[in-house]
């Protein structure tokens, strides 16, 4: 599938989605939004896809957030809540996806760019990126998820620092805080991402449904709740055809052969 502002491409078990609008620094508008939600639909029924990649088109930019002249120039209370109820959908759409997601990040995530990456599942910094959520110092709110995220994710009063200030922050100081994952070279970054989700796509693709689903729901139970919730997720795993291939893989020493049954 390949529109103006989205592009995507599979190599093997790994599909890509591109925000290609440079001219913006992949500025996010609803548009764009909808062609991502209908790419992500298309990858996640895809049963040839096992890991989905989030990138931005160019080197300067992954999302430099919302589209500013497009905000700008909307008036009337609708016109705002059409574009905030897209975009709060499109990204819970990428957070419950059950397959996993990993954010390739080439430049400037700022805004709405950080806010995506908060809804996925790993998080890889070029060395040339910055992260922020600048919003505040255009009279603006980080409405895309950002406000109750990253309170999830990182130290309250850190979280209230660069939603305060609108301070953008370098990518080791987002690794230090618990942001993403790693930090690698600009130019090896798809080299890096392409290892680590190809790694995860050997692995069963049901497991990582279950764990996925695990994870987000269980974040918001109480640990009593919890613990039952991953016991019966147990249980669906050791009846699966990938349980017993994993096992007898391991016993007959050679690579298992996942077929998410």
């Amino acid at each position: 599938m390949t529109t103006d502002s989205i592009l995507t491409s599979q190599d093997g078990g790994v599909a890509t989605i591109t925000i290609n609008r440079p001219e913006t620094l992949n500025a996010l508008d609803t548009p764009t939004l909808l062609e991502m939600e209908k790419a992500l639909d298309k990858l996640e029924r895809d049963d040839s896809v096992r890991v989905i990649v989030v990138t931005g088109a160019g080197k300067r930019a992954f999302i430099a957030g919302g589209d500013i002249a497009d905000l700008n120039s909307r008036r009337g209370l609708a016109h705002y809540e059409e574009f905030a109820e897209v975009i709060h959908r499109v990204f819970r759409r990428f957070e419950t996806c059950d397959k996993p997601t990993i954010a390739a990040v080439n430049g400037w995530a700022l805004g709405g760019g950080t806010e995506l990456i908060l809804a996925l599942d790993i998080r890889i910094l070029a060395d040339s990126s910055k992260l922020g959520l600048p919003e505040i110092t255009l009279g603006l709110f980080p409405g895309a998820g950002g406000t109750q995220r990253i309170i999830r994710q990182i130290p309250l009063c850190r979280a209230k620092e660069l939603m305060f200030t609108g301070d953008m922050i370098d990518p080791q100081e987002a690794v230090d805080l618990g942001l993403a994952n790693k930090v690698v070279p600009a130019d090896e970054l798809m080299t890096h991402v392409q290892e680590m989700a190809r790694k995860i796509a050997d692995k069963s693709p049901l497991v990582l449904k279950f764990l996925k689903r695990g994870l987000l729901h269980g974040a918001d139970m109480p640990l009593s709740a919890a613990l039952p919730y991953e016991q019966s997720m147990i249980g669906l795993v050791l009846d699966t055809d990938d349980a017993h291939e994993g096992c007898s893989a391991f016993l007959e020493k050679r690579p298992a052969r996942f077929e998410g049954k």
